[in-house]
């Protein structure tokens, strides 16, 4: 058994114990994990900005340079597909007199 599935079924057995419904509707909890959740995305918001200046100054793609680069190349991918079907390129071996 991986330990993501196990950690699941432990959470979930958890959940659903009595004592813990009730202790989930103490404000003082519900405010201490609300926290707890935020904390987690500042942290990770400033984890992400340093890796983007280390990428900066090492000179490397970040993830956002790269989706924007992806979501350009789709774009001029679509145009030059357009201009195909518009023109037809020539045959190979066609004369064109």
């Amino acid at each position: 058994m991986d330990l993501k599935k196990f950690l699941k079924e432990q959470g979930t057995k958890l959940i659903q114990d009595p004592r813990v419904l009730k202790m989930m509707q103490d404000e003082r909890i519900m405010k201490a994990m609300m926290k707890g959740f935020q904390l987690k995305q500042q942290a990770q918001e400033n984890f992400d900005e340093q890796v983007e200046a280390i990428a900066k100054k090492l000179n490397l793609a970040t993830k956002a340079e790269v989706r924007e680069l992806k979501r350009a190349l789709r774009k001029m991918e679509g145009e030059l597909e357009k201009e195909r079907v518009k023109k037809p390129a020539a045959k190979p071996g066609s004369t064109s007199s």
